[in-house]
């Protein structure tokens, strides 16, 4: 029993099935290595043990009375940024320290009535507004292939849990790459949905429009798992699509990947930045897939050099609206004697707020502030359904479009890039958020540093079907996805 932690979710929940292992041994096993490992990673802000073991004692009378779904009694670990019941949901963040949720998030909840057990609440940006998990209130998650390096961001902790073995899989989410550049940055797997296919009621905001929840895994087949009970649409999520859910496990093969066209957009592969071992691990994916039977296309995405500049107006004033909410009132961080209301105001707010936090909250009511709306956010707006069109006309010619998930391999804590260089390693993922569409991130090797290399497949509109089984049968032919930080290899 000491290496459960290496089974896939299928084998997890078959292994629960046949009685092999309990749901309260599995989920010890984790609580197990949570303990003895993860101070050196800091993946969790909370772990909730006896929570946990009830919730497995649950799950395993629906097994042994034959009533349990196909996950009840596999763990899960939740980003801090889906408000969970009685448990403290930060969003990594001094200001939300001391909030205990009332009520869970609409995925929270899916994942309760799927018999999911949940271990904890794990790291991630304040807000999650970065790109390496170093803003968090609660200190830096490493990145378990290097303790050295950053896990990405802002789901940094979702990545480092699954990387670290320190639980199966986890929700992320994505509002400009967030699950994708970490799964790239820790060798996972991450599914970014399209906008609406997952629930956001309960998920604290950070830019509305494009904000997604999604999993983070270490296969396809395991993310299919975690969306199967995650997607579909919720009357209490305005921007949630009442559209029919895919069977996403079932149709890990449906895609045929011989005469798949695969768009390459030549601006990507030029772009001032990308690391020449990150270019070459993601063209030997794609010679893989042309193997396979796959068909690459060039294309053009004229946009590109739009990306960065649309999403630094919009995402910073939707964040600004979105925060105003704190305001030192109502619940979180409250300052210490202030003097009157304004004074209440300003110091709670730049007392529990980071220094990211704060220059995003800024610029985005500098965008949205009298004389300057027209000329910036609603600019921006206009910019951003062009880019949109971009997507739509390459996807008339070809079935998903192929790109790096980040320009670099993960960075070194305390690397201190400014936030330009920040924000443009966020190149390759922002497009997919402003367009509202799918992207996966798939392991596909490693830099000289042993550090793990991402490829990004885009999709249209609710093709996550798709992208899933494209990355699953490119599993089937390569083993990145099956490595193993040395970290996840200790047995405790």
């Amino acid at each position: 029993m000491t290496d459960l932690h290496r089974l896939s979710i299928r084998e997890m929940a078959e292994g629960l099935k046949s009685a092999q292992f309990s749901s309260r041994e599995l989920t010890q096993h984790y609580l197990d290595r949570i303990a003895k490992l993860d101070d050196r990673v800091n993946s969790y802000v909370t772990v909730t043990p006896e929570y946990a073991l009830a919730q497995a004692d649950a799950a395993d009378n629906l097994l042994k009375n034959g009533t349990a779904g196909t996950l009840a009694g596999v763990p899960l670990a939740h980003k801090d940024i889906f408000c969970t019941q009685g448990i403290k949901t930060s969003a990594g963040s001094k200001m939300l320290d001391n909030f205990i949720s009332p009520y869970d998030a609409t995925v929270v909840a899916k994942a309760k009535a799927a018999g999911l057990v949940t271990l904890g609440k794990v790291n991630m940006d304040e807000f999650a507004m970065g790109s390496t998990s170093e803003s968090s209130f609660y200190g830096a998650t490493k990145n378990p292939w290097n303790l050295e390096h950053v896990p990405g961001g802002s789901s940094g902790g979702s990545a480092a849990v699954v990387a670290a073995d320190l639980a199966p899989f986890a929700t992320g989410t994505d509002t400009g790459g967030s699950i994708r550049q970490p799964a790239s940055f820790c060798g996972l797997t991450g599914l970014k949905p399209t906008y609406g296919r997952v629930s956001r009621f309960g998920m604290i905001a950070f830019a509305s429009s494009l904000d997604q929840g999604g999993p983070m895994a270490r296969s396809a087949e395991d993310c299919a798992f975690l969306m199967n009970t995650i997607a579909g649409h919720d009357a209490k999520d305005s921007t949630s699509i009442n559209k029919e859910v895919d069977d996403y496990v079932a149709n890990l093969n449906a895609t045929a990947v011989k005469g798949l066209r695969i768009g390459i957009p030549k601006q990507y592969f030029n772009v001032q930045g990308l690391d020449a071992e990150v270019k070459a691990r993601v063209e030997e994916s794609l010679k893989t897939l042309e193997n396979m039977g796959a068909i690459l296309v060039e294309i053009d995405l004229n946009m590109t050099e739009a990306y960065v500049p649309t999403y630094y107006l919009i995402a910073p004033a939707e964040a600004s609206s979105n925060l105003s909410r704190y305001d030192g009132v109502r619940y979180g961080y409250r300052c210490e004697n202030p003097k009157d209301i304004l004074d209440l105001h300003k110091r709670s707010r730049s007392e529990a707020f980071g220094a990211e936090v704060q220059r995003r909250i800024l610029i985005g009511t500098y965008a949205l502030s009298a004389g300057y709306y027209d000329a910036y956010y609603v600019k921006a707006q206009k910019v951003r359904r062009l880019i949109q069109q971009d997507f739509l006309t390459a996807f008339e010619n070809v079935d998903v479009i192929a790109a790096p998930s980040a320009p670099t391999t993960a960075y070194k804590i305390g690397a201190n890039l400014s936030p330009t260089e920040m924000y443009l390693g966020d190149i390759y993922t922002l497009a997919v958020n402003l367009a509202g569409l799918p992207a996966i991130n798939a392991p596909v090797g490693f830099d000289k540093d042993s550090l793990p290399v991402g490829l990004q497949l885009i999709g249209n509109y609710w093709s996550e079907s798709q992208l899933l089984s494209i990355v699953h049968q490119y599993q089937q032919n390569t083993d990145w996805h099956t490595k193993r930080a040395a970290i996840a290899e200790e047995n405790v």
